[in-house]
Protein backbone atom coordinates (compact mmCIF):
# COMPACT_ATOMS: atom_id res chain seq x y z
CA UNK A 1 0.00 0.00 0.00
CA UNK A 2 1.22 3.49 -0.85
CA UNK A 3 2.08 5.87 1.93
CA UNK A 4 -0.35 8.80 2.18
CA UNK A 5 1.15 11.94 3.72
CA UNK A 6 -0.86 14.98 4.75
CA UNK A 7 1.30 18.11 4.64
CA UNK A 8 -0.89 19.93 7.15
CA UNK A 9 -1.27 20.18 10.89
CA UNK A 10 -5.03 20.77 10.56
CA UNK A 11 -6.96 18.38 12.81
CA UNK A 12 -10.05 18.95 10.65
CA UNK A 13 -8.27 17.83 7.47
CA UNK A 14 -6.88 14.77 9.24
CA UNK A 15 -10.30 13.84 10.67
CA UNK A 16 -11.92 14.33 7.26
CA UNK A 17 -9.46 11.98 5.55
CA UNK A 18 -9.79 9.42 8.35
CA UNK A 19 -13.60 9.51 8.15
CA UNK A 20 -13.31 8.89 4.39
CA UNK A 21 -11.31 5.68 4.97
CA UNK A 22 -7.72 6.92 4.79
CA UNK A 23 -4.92 6.75 7.38
CA UNK A 24 -2.60 9.61 6.45
CA UNK A 25 0.67 10.30 8.16
CA UNK A 26 0.91 13.96 9.17
CA UNK A 27 4.10 15.83 8.30
CA UNK A 28 3.99 19.55 9.01
CA UNK A 29 5.68 21.60 6.29
CA UNK A 30 6.87 24.53 8.37
CA UNK A 31 6.12 26.91 5.47
CA UNK A 32 5.80 30.56 6.51
CA UNK A 33 2.38 31.67 5.27
CA UNK A 34 2.77 35.35 6.14
CA UNK A 35 4.38 36.47 2.89
CA UNK A 36 1.76 35.10 0.49
CA UNK A 37 0.37 37.67 -1.94
CA UNK A 38 -1.97 37.76 -4.91
CA UNK A 39 -5.63 37.02 -5.38
CA UNK A 40 -7.34 34.70 -2.88
CA UNK A 41 -7.14 31.90 -5.46
CA UNK A 42 -3.44 32.52 -6.08
CA UNK A 43 -2.67 32.69 -2.35
CA UNK A 44 -4.32 29.41 -1.36
CA UNK A 45 -2.92 27.57 -4.39
CA UNK A 46 0.65 28.79 -3.97
CA UNK A 47 0.64 27.99 -0.24
CA UNK A 48 -0.73 24.49 -0.89
CA UNK A 49 2.03 23.92 -3.45
CA UNK A 50 4.74 25.27 -1.16
CA UNK A 51 3.58 23.07 1.73
CA UNK A 52 3.37 19.96 -0.41
CA UNK A 53 6.77 20.53 -2.06
CA UNK A 54 8.45 21.23 1.30
CA UNK A 55 7.23 17.92 2.70
CA UNK A 56 8.14 16.00 -0.47
CA UNK A 57 11.68 17.41 -0.27
CA UNK A 58 12.08 15.95 3.22
CA UNK A 59 10.70 12.48 2.49
CA UNK A 60 12.72 9.42 1.60
CA UNK A 61 9.74 7.61 0.06
CA UNK A 62 9.59 8.52 -3.66
CA UNK A 63 6.27 6.73 -4.26
CA UNK A 64 4.47 8.41 -1.35
CA UNK A 65 1.29 10.34 -2.09
CA UNK A 66 1.70 13.78 -0.53
CA UNK A 67 -1.21 16.20 -0.28
CA UNK A 68 -0.91 19.83 0.76
CA UNK A 69 -3.81 22.23 1.27
CA UNK A 70 -4.42 25.82 2.24
CA UNK A 71 -7.72 27.62 2.73
CA UNK A 72 -8.74 31.27 2.68
CA UNK A 73 -12.09 32.99 2.91
CA UNK A 74 -12.65 35.47 0.11
CA UNK A 75 -14.84 38.44 1.00
CA UNK A 76 -15.03 41.42 -1.36
CA UNK A 77 -11.96 40.11 -3.22
CA UNK A 78 -9.82 40.01 -0.06
CA UNK A 79 -8.30 36.79 1.30
CA UNK A 80 -8.79 36.12 5.00
CA UNK A 81 -6.75 33.36 6.59
CA UNK A 82 -6.51 32.65 10.28
CA UNK A 83 -7.21 35.66 12.50
CA UNK A 84 -4.24 37.21 14.34
CA UNK A 85 -5.98 37.20 17.72
CA UNK A 86 -9.39 37.29 19.41
CA UNK A 87 -9.99 40.95 18.53
CA UNK A 88 -9.29 40.18 14.87
CA UNK A 89 -11.72 37.22 15.01
CA UNK A 90 -14.47 39.46 16.45
CA UNK A 91 -13.83 42.07 13.74
CA UNK A 92 -14.02 39.36 11.06
CA UNK A 93 -17.35 38.13 12.34
CA UNK A 94 -18.70 41.66 12.40
CA UNK A 95 -17.61 41.96 8.76
CA UNK A 96 -18.98 38.55 7.67
CA UNK A 97 -22.29 38.75 9.54
CA UNK A 98 -25.25 38.47 7.18
CA UNK A 99 -23.01 38.31 4.11
CA UNK A 100 -21.78 35.78 1.58
CA UNK A 101 -18.16 34.76 1.08
CA UNK A 102 -16.26 32.13 -0.88
CA UNK A 103 -14.15 29.55 0.93
CA UNK A 104 -11.26 28.68 -1.40
CA UNK A 105 -8.96 25.73 -0.77
CA UNK A 106 -5.82 25.14 -2.76
CA UNK A 107 -4.90 21.48 -3.19
CA UNK A 108 -1.58 20.09 -4.36
CA UNK A 109 -0.70 16.42 -4.70
CA UNK A 110 2.72 15.02 -5.58
CA UNK A 111 3.29 11.37 -6.46
CA UNK A 112 6.59 10.06 -7.78
CA UNK A 113 7.82 13.49 -8.85
CA UNK A 114 4.57 14.33 -10.68
CA UNK A 115 2.41 17.16 -9.38
CA UNK A 116 -1.22 18.20 -9.82
CA UNK A 117 -3.01 21.10 -8.20
CA UNK A 118 -6.39 22.82 -8.19
CA UNK A 119 -8.52 25.21 -6.19
CA UNK A 120 -11.97 24.24 -4.93
CA UNK A 121 -14.46 26.99 -4.11
CA UNK A 122 -17.62 26.89 -1.99
CA UNK A 123 -20.03 29.76 -1.38
CA UNK A 124 -20.74 30.34 2.32
CA UNK A 125 -23.79 32.29 3.54
CA UNK A 126 -23.17 33.63 7.02
CA UNK A 127 -25.91 34.16 9.59
CA UNK A 128 -26.25 37.22 11.79
CA UNK A 129 -25.05 36.24 15.26
CA UNK A 130 -25.48 38.80 18.01
CA UNK A 131 -22.51 40.57 19.55
CA UNK A 132 -22.82 38.31 22.61
CA UNK A 133 -22.88 35.19 20.41
CA UNK A 134 -19.78 36.36 18.52
CA UNK A 135 -17.98 37.06 21.81
CA UNK A 136 -18.95 33.66 23.18
CA UNK A 137 -17.82 31.91 20.01
CA UNK A 138 -14.48 33.70 19.91
CA UNK A 139 -13.99 32.92 23.64
CA UNK A 140 -14.06 29.18 22.80
CA UNK A 141 -10.84 29.67 20.84
CA UNK A 142 -12.18 27.68 17.88
CA UNK A 143 -12.17 30.51 15.31
CA UNK A 144 -8.58 31.50 16.13
CA UNK A 145 -7.06 28.53 14.33
CA UNK A 146 -9.03 28.35 11.10
CA UNK A 147 -9.22 30.27 7.83
CA UNK A 148 -11.99 32.83 7.86
CA UNK A 149 -12.42 32.55 11.65
CA UNK A 150 -15.19 29.93 11.38
CA UNK A 151 -15.78 26.21 11.12
CA UNK A 152 -18.61 24.30 9.54
CA UNK A 153 -17.88 21.12 11.47
CA UNK A 154 -17.81 22.66 14.94
CA UNK A 155 -19.40 25.41 16.99
CA UNK A 156 -19.18 27.88 14.13
CA UNK A 157 -21.76 25.86 12.19
CA UNK A 158 -24.45 27.59 14.28
CA UNK A 159 -23.67 30.80 12.45
CA UNK A 160 -23.54 29.49 8.87
CA UNK A 161 -26.93 29.72 7.19
CA UNK A 162 -25.92 27.60 4.22
CA UNK A 163 -23.41 26.78 1.53
CA UNK A 164 -23.44 26.24 -2.20
CA UNK A 165 -20.91 23.60 -3.16
CA UNK A 166 -18.78 20.95 -1.49
CA UNK A 167 -19.03 20.96 2.31
CA UNK A 168 -15.74 19.03 2.70
CA UNK A 169 -14.01 21.96 1.02
CA UNK A 170 -15.26 24.23 3.80
CA UNK A 171 -13.79 21.80 6.34
CA UNK A 172 -10.44 22.25 4.59
CA UNK A 173 -9.96 19.54 1.96
CA UNK A 174 -12.35 18.88 -0.91
CA UNK A 175 -12.64 15.11 -1.13
CA UNK A 176 -13.99 15.24 -4.73
CA UNK A 177 -11.05 17.46 -5.75
CA UNK A 178 -8.65 15.11 -3.92
CA UNK A 179 -10.06 12.13 -5.87
CA UNK A 180 -9.86 13.95 -9.23
CA UNK A 181 -6.27 15.08 -8.68
CA UNK A 182 -5.24 11.56 -7.69
CA UNK A 183 -6.84 10.22 -10.88
CA UNK A 184 -4.84 12.74 -12.94
CA UNK A 185 -1.73 11.21 -11.36
CA UNK A 186 -2.95 7.66 -12.18
CA UNK A 187 -3.75 6.84 -8.54
CA UNK A 188 -7.15 5.51 -7.55
CA UNK A 189 -8.34 7.03 -4.28
CA UNK A 190 -9.94 3.75 -3.22
CA UNK A 191 -6.53 2.05 -3.47
CA UNK A 192 -5.41 4.31 -0.61
CA UNK A 193 -8.21 3.18 1.71
CA UNK A 194 -7.20 1.20 4.79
Amino acid sequence: MRRLVLASQSPARLALLQAAGFAPEVVVSGVDESGATGTPTEICLSLAQLKCRAVVAGLSAPDAVVVGCDSVLELDGVAYGKPKDAADAVARWQLMSGRTGILRTGHCIVVGGRECSAVASTVVRFGTPSGDEIAAYVATGEPLFVAGAFTIDGRGSLFVDGIDGDHTNVVGLSLPTFRRLLAELDVSAVDLWV
